[in-house]
This record gives structure tokens, C-alpha cells and sequence, in this order.
């Protein structure tokens, strides 16, 4: 790393444990909840996950590392 670059800021809440809530409670936003994003947790709760659409592409962007907590910090590996 050069003196320019710095280490993205990384939050509390854990990758693996917000990919595996994605994985198997998706559909009811749980993984959502956990990283503080009640907003759309309530959202996907009353659709079932975006009819499953959705969870599908959230569970893809935890996977790739795209997913962040409500303070838009990265996940924790």
C-alpha cells in the first residue's frame, strides 16, 4: 500500500454470520436486521424477500463482498 491509499473501514458485524442469515431466513430480512437496515428488513418481511428476488440478490452481494451495515462500512471477515 502506498502513502495515498488507506484500508477501506471495516464494521462489527460479521460476514459469515450475515451471509448464512441471508441464506437461510432471506426471505424475512433477518440479515438485514443484523447490519441495522430496519427500514428495509420491515420491507422485506412484508414481501417475502422482494418475492424472493430480492434475497437472491442480496445473498449474491454478501457472497462478492459488496454488502454493507447501516454506516456503510464493509462486513467483518
Amino acid at each position: 500500500m502506498t502513502d495515498t491509499q488507506t484500508a477501506p473501514a471495516v464494521g462489527s458485524k460479521s460476514f459469515v454470520a450475515t451471509l448464512l442469515l441471508a441464506f437461510f431466513l432471506g426471505s424475512l430480512g433477518v440479515h438485514r436486521f443484523y447490519v441495522g437496515k430496519v427500514g428495509t428488513g420491515i420491507l422485506m418481511l412484508i414481501t417475502l424477500g422482494g418475492f424472493g428476488v430480492w434475497t437472491l440478490i442480496d445473498f449474491i452481494m454478501i457472497a462478492i463482498g459488496k454488502f454493507s451495515d447501516k454506516q456503510g462500512l464493509a462486513l467483518a471477515r
